[in-house]
């Protein structure tokens, strides 16, 4: 069954497309408008780079419990909600206790939680799908991601412009509330694990994590998230200084823009990722970022840099889709799907937390230009790997 394309109910699938444009509305808050709003609340970009970083930890503390935790789980909907309810509560601790240990406190909230929901929306689409269309639903996910983060930094941008920043964290609330009502319309049936996962024993863990292909593409994912995390925070740092009031608005629309790109390409990434391979596929999104951490290191903080982030939005692409593949395709009769997928957000949440706390660090003591160089060198550095050392993995 895992070989072949399933034929979910169409209600099932627009339950699916709902509950991933809807989780994208309420993460839309998290990154880019925190580092806005502490910077309103008088915190340096160390403090907003080491605040960051205590999320990134606790995500890379929960990530292989929590992937483990959804393999076991038949009703991966129970999982979802949990996160939900749990990234609501982080936003309103942020929205109402702007202080030191509010923040840590909800930063570490949030970064458990996102562990629970990308795993859990991952499993949902296998099971509904089947590996031999994994790609296509996965693009169709990250499309409605993107509609979902567009839309929702436009209403927050304009929210923090016009009402106050604090405002965008009770928007993120506020959205909570679809997400959940869309979980009911997918049928029990979609999320218990496929007949691969369970037809046999599962797979000793080592088996799965010691393999080198899977070493290449974790190290690859290190840099990426190394040169990738603290670009926009920076960047956005630097366009609230510049430009006042509007800064949020000018953020939304950094965040707008790589979304417009990814809810375009996000089913054709899935589609050339089966017809050319993934390796092919990595190597042209990826170089995306290196290119744009470079141009913002020669322009100023100006609507060229806005335009600039298109080029996130081909990375962005690439990556959200790509990723959960290429552990389908390491995990195929495995069992150990979503432990894969933790084992990755491991890794990426180790290279995020690094990117936050060391190009903050740089920035107010070398520059934001040298931040954005060394962030570059990271991101070749995230090429190269994949295009020396990882093989193809399409026909594993």
């Amino acid at each position: 069954m895992s070989a072949t394309t399933q034929s979910p109910d169409p209600s099932g699938a627009r339950a699916l497309d709902g509950l991933n444009l809807f989780i994208a509305n309420i993460q839309t808050a998290f990154g880019p408008f925190v580092a806005v709003y502490l910077s309103g609340q008088k915190w340096t970009q160390v403090e907003i780079g080491l605040a960051l970083s205590i999320g990134t930890i606790a995500t890379m503390l929960s990530q292989l419990p929590a992937g483990a935790l959804v393999d076991a789980i038949a009703d991966k909907r129970r999982a979802g909600g949990f996160g939900l309810v749990a990234v609501a509560a982080a936003s309103l601790l942020t929205a109402v206790w702007p202080a030191r240990l509010a923040i840590a406190v909800a930063q570490v909230l949030h970064g458990f939680a996102s562990c629970i929901i990308g795993p859990a929306l991952a499993a949902i689409s296998l099971a509904m799908v089947g590996h031999a269309a994994l790609g296509p639903r996965l693009g169709r996910n990250a499309r409605y991601g993107a509609i979902g983060n567009g839309v929702a930094a436009l209403l927050m941008g304009l929210a923090g412009s016009l009402i106050s920043e604090r405002s965008v964290f009770i928007l993120a609330v506020a959205f909570t509330l679809p997400a959940l009502a869309c979980l009911p319309f997918i049928p029990r049936l979609h999320v218990r694990p496929m007949p691969t996962a369970t037809a046999a024993p599962r797979a000793p863990v080592w088996r799965v994590l010691a393999t080198p292909t899977l070493a290449s593409f974790a190290v690859a994912i290190f840099l990426f998230h190394l040169a990738n995390a603290a670009l926009l925070p920076v960047a956005s740092v630097q366009l609230t200084r510049a430009a006042g009031a509007w800064g949020g608005a000018l953020v939304a629309a950094c965040i707008v823009v790589p979304q417009a790109v990814v809810a375009v390409m996000s089913p054709s990434v899935g589609a050339w990722a089966d017809r050319y391979g993934r390796r092919l596929v990595l190597i042209a999104g990826f170089a995306a970022l290196p290119a744009r951490a470079l141009l913002f290191a020669l322009l100023p903080p100006a609507p060229l840099v806005i335009a600039l982030q298109a080029l996130d939005g081909i990375s962005a692409a690439t990556f959200g889709v790509l990723v959960p593949l290429v552990a389908a395709d390491l995990t195929r009769g495995t069992g150990r799907y979503n432990l894969l997928q933790g084992a990755l957000g491991l890794v990426a949440a180790a290279g995020a937390t690094l990117s936050t706390a060391l190009a903050g660090l740089i920035a107010d003591r070398l520059g934001t230009p040298t931040a954005f160089a060394l962030l570059a060198l990271a991101g070749i550095a995230s090429v190269l790997t994949i295009a020396l050392t990882m093989p193809e993995t399409r026909d594993i």
